[in-house]
């Protein structure tokens, strides 16, 4: 039998993608347009409008002024090549701010409006309604602007992709047609594994009921457990990339071959994290009693769930002074401090010292042999 057909919808060619010259020229046509203009971007026409409006107000405390979108267009432009590697092809899960962060936030999965023949879009049947509904996917510098415009201050996306490949287990890229048809198709098959770390350590100046706000001893604490898992993975023979969420924690990701569906995956993540809470029970937990995880570092394994989402490396945070969730060294994480890495210079450190990601995804690791060690412990 063939493989299924693939429900993604491909924008039409637009030869190579974006050059440093065609960005460095894109970049210089938004310093000097006005408030409205037509950008083609790779042969594509993008309408930006309303380029002066302000999406984070300026932050005194940081000596930060405000960013408008004009800013932040061209900040997506120079991230560029380091983001949509680790976009390509997976569903979007998006938060907006059309009129800045002083206004009212929208959660977009799936858009109502006409979209620009650019943007790429798949079908994946929605076990809760009965139907397919339809995702966005970032696949071109195009698309990655045009959100940007409309508002998109955080980007999310899915642990898999909607197109196999060589490091794929399964076919099918049917993902739209039936329950048991999403279950078969490679987007039920993750290409990494995500332990989020969320410091429940609180600054003493949260309003009653509200979650921790940054501060340096709580992401002190995420840094040390951070390390901690990175020495266990290693035990394992695992490679891992770290990078700051853009808010108190931090995000451990182990880049996998897609051999296995999410629930095994899953599995292995919790065990992980259950050995570092039976190793060090004040430092770590994984309760999901916010009161159990006090003054702890909660370990997140069961962000390991297909239609749950990771906030994209380069992505801005919808917070006042616009952090942004910033890949790191493994050796840089000792100096890092939240709040350190924003718009406003997260583009020029990608631009000294390189990606620490680059390649992430270029060699993928078997988890076979350790979910089996994993279930006899």
């Amino acid at each position: 039998m063939p493989p299924a057909r693939s429900a993604t919808t491909r924008a039409p060619a637009a030869g190579r993608s974006s050059s440093a010259r065609e960005r460095t020229r894109l970049a210089s046509a938004l310093a000097n347009a006005g408030n409205d203009v037509m950008l083609a971007i790779d042969a594509h026409d993008v309408e930006l409008t309303t380029l002066d409006r302000i999406y984070w107000p300026a932050e005194p405390g940081l000596s930060q002024g405000p960013i408008t979108k004009r800013d932040f267009l061209r900040y997506l432009i120079a991230v560029a090549p380091a983001m949509l590697p680790l976009m390509t092809d997976r569903p979007l899960t998006l938060f907006r701010w059309p009129e800045g962060l002083a206004r009212r936030r929208v959660l977009m999965k799936h858009w109502e409006i006409r979209l620009p023949a650019f943007v790429e879009r798949t079908m994946i049947f929605s076990e809760s309604k009965g139907h397919a509904d339809e995702y966005i996917v970032c696949n071109n510098l195009a698309t990655l602007v045009w959100l940007g415009h409309m508002g998109t201050l955080e980007f999310h996306v899915w642990h898999s992709r909607v197109r196999g490949g060589p490091d794929a287990a399964v076919t099918s890229t049917d993902a739209a047609s039936s329950s048991a048809a999403l279950q078969r198709s490679i987007v039920n098959y993750p290409d990494y594994l995500l332990f989020d770390l969320d410091p429940f350590i609180y600054s003493g100046s949260e309003a009653p009921g509200r979650d921790p706000e940054p501060n340096a001893p709580a992401f002190a604490k995420a840094r040390e457990v951070a390390l901690t898992l990175k020495a266990l993975l290693d035990g394992m023979d695992l490679a891992s990339f770290v990078k700051t969420s853009g808010k108190t924690g931090l995000h451990v990701v182990v880049p996998i071959r897609r051999t296995l569906a999410y629930d095994a995956v899953r599995e292995l993540a919790r065990s992980v994290g259950a050995h570092l809470v039976r190793e060090h029970p004040h430092d770590v937990g994984m309760e999901w009693s916010v009161a159990k995880r006090r003054g702890k570092v909660f370990l997140d394994a069961h962000m390991n769930v297909r239609g749950k989402s990771m906030t994209v490396p380069y992505s801005p945070r919808g917070l006042p002074g616009a952090p942004v969730s910033m890949p790191l060294a493994w050796r840089d994480l000792a100096r890092a401090e939240p709040m350190q890495f924003r718009l406003t210079n997260a583009a020029a450190r990608l631009q000294e010292r390189g990606d620490p990601w680059r390649g992430m995804l270029a060699d993928k690791q078997s988890l076979e042999q350790r979910l089996s060690a994993a279930r006899g412990r």
